[in-house]
C-alpha cells in the first residue's frame, strides 16, 4: 500500500471497511467520557515548546505575526499535553482531547509522522483511576467495532479481560534475569556499568558508547515488550524515575515514578501519569532532559515558560494519560499497518518534471 496512489477508488475501497470501523470506534470514545461528565477541550498545535522529551523529534515552524517585529519560532506539538494542564490549573477538572500530534523522523508500519492522540486528565486521581479508564475503554472499542478479540498477526488479545498489573522492576527480572533497581540506587543518575554488566550476563550486546538509557530499552525491546499483552491487556508500572519526567515519585520508593504503559500484543498503546505538581521539581527535569537531548543530537529547544508559570500557580494533583488511537483501529481491525487505518496518509508529491 505504501507508495500507491491511496486516493484512486479500488485502492481506497479496500481501507474503507477499517475507516468506517475507526469512525464508529473515535465516536464510541466521545460517548464513553460524555457519559462520565468530561468535557472535550481543543488546545492549539502551535506551541512554543514541543516538549522535552530528549528522542521525539519535533517538527519546527514560524509564526509572522503582523505585530512582531519578527517571525517567532514555533512548534507542531508531540503531544497537547502542556496546554491540556493549564486547563486544568484554569479550573477544568476532567478533560479530553483527539488530537492530530506530530513527530519528525518516524515512519514504520506502527509509526506516522503525523498521527492522532486521545488524551485525558482527572483531577483528585491517580494511575489507578486511569487503569480502570484504560479496561472500559477498551471494552467500549470491542464493541463499537464488532469484535471480541484485538489481533495483531497471529498474537490475539481478549479486550474484555482485567488488565494484569506487573511491575517494570518484575518484567527485568522475570524475562531478562536483570535486577534492574541494583542500577537505580541514585534515581537522578542510575549506575551504567551495574545495568551493562547484567546485560551481558544476559546474553544481549551492549555497545561502548551506550547509555543507561540505551541499555534499558535494548532490554525492553529485546526480552520484555514482546512477552506483553498476549491473552489479556497489560499494565506495565512504577517505571525508574529517570524516565518520566512528567510524573510523581512514588511514595514508597524514590527511585521509581508512578507512571504506567499499557500494552496488547506486545505493542505499547497508552502512556500515564501522576502528574508531578512541583514546579521546582519540574523545571530541574525539563533542564536535565534538555540537556541531554542537545548532548546527543546538538538540538537545542525551548523551554515552556508560562507552563512552569501555571503550575507554580497551583496544579491540582491529578493523573493523566494519552492513548494512540491509530494503534487501537489496528488492533481493532487487525491491520498490519498503520496507514490501513489512516483517511490520508501524509506523504510527499514529487513532480515528474
Amino acid at each position: 500500500m505504501r507508495g500507491e496512489e491511496w486516493w484512486r477508488p479500488e485502492r481506497f475501497a479496500m481501507r474503507r471497511p477499517a475507516l468506517e470501523t475507526r469512525a464508529r470506534i473515535v465516536a464510541s470514545l466521545r460517548a464513553f467520557f460524555a457519559e462520565q461528565d468530561f468535557l472535550e477541550v481543543e488546545t492549539p498545535c502551535l506551541q512554543v515548546s514541543p516538549g522535552t522529551e530528549p528522542h521525539i523529534m519535533a517538527l519546527e515552524t514560524r509564526l509572522r505575526d503582523p505585530f512582531a517585529s519578527a517571525a517567532q519560532r514555533f512548534f507542531l506539538h508531540s503531544s497537547p499535553e502542556l496546554a491540556m494542564k493549564k486547563l486544568l490549573v484554569a479550573g477544568l477538572t476532567r478533560i479530553f482531547q483527539i488530537a492530530h500530534v506530530w513527530r519528525d523522523g518516524e515512519r514504520s508500519p506502527l509509526h506516522h509522522p503525523e498521527f492522532t492522540m486521545l488524551e485525558w486528565y482527572r483531577i483528585g486521581a491517580n494511575c489507578a483511576r486511569l487503569v480502570e479508564d484504560c479496561a472500559g475503554l477498551l471494552v467500549q472499542t470491542a464493541r463499537a467495532a464488532g469484535v471480541d478479540r484485538f489481533r495483531r498477526g497471529a498474537r490475539w488479545c481478549d479486550p474484555m479481560a482485567q488488565p494484569i498489573m506487573l511491575s517494570v522492576a518484575d518484567a527485568f527480572t522475570d524475562y531478562a534475569g536483570v535486577d534492574l533497581l541494583a542500577s537505580c540506587q541514585d534515581p537522578l543518575h542510575p549506575d551504567r556499568e551495574k545495568l551493562a554488566g547484567q546485560t551481558k550476563d544476559a546474553g544481549l550486546y551492549v555497545g561502548e558508547n551506550d547509555s543507561w538509557e540505551d541499555i534499558f530499552f535494548r532490554i525492553m525491546l529485546e526480552r520484555i515488550e514482546p512477552h506483553l499483552g498476549d491473552k489479556a491487556p497489560l499494565v506495565l508500572y512504577r517505571y525508574p524515575l529517570t524516565l518520566a519526567a512528567l510524573a510523581k515519585p512514588c511514595a514508597d520508593d524514590p527511585r521509581l515514578a508512578e507512571r504506567f504503559e499499557l500494552y496488547i500484543c506486545g505493542l505499547e498503546l497508552a502512556n500515564a501519569f501522576d502528574e508531578l505538581t512541583d514546579a521546582v521539581e519540574q523545571r530541574r527535569r525539563f533542564l536535565a532532559d534538555l540537556a541531554l537531548k542537545e548532548q546527543i543530537y546538538g538540538i537545542h529547544m525551548p523551554l515552556d515558560e508560562d507552563f512552569l508559570d501555571a503550575i507554580a500557580a497551583g496544579l491540582p494533583n491529578c493523573a493523566g494519560i494519552a492513548l494512540g488511537i491509530d494503534r487501537l483501529v489496528m488492533l481493532a481491525t487487525g491491520a498490519e499497518d498503520i496507514e490501513a487505518v489512516l483517511w490520508a496518509p501524509v506523504r510527499a508529491s514529487i513532480s515528474s518534471n
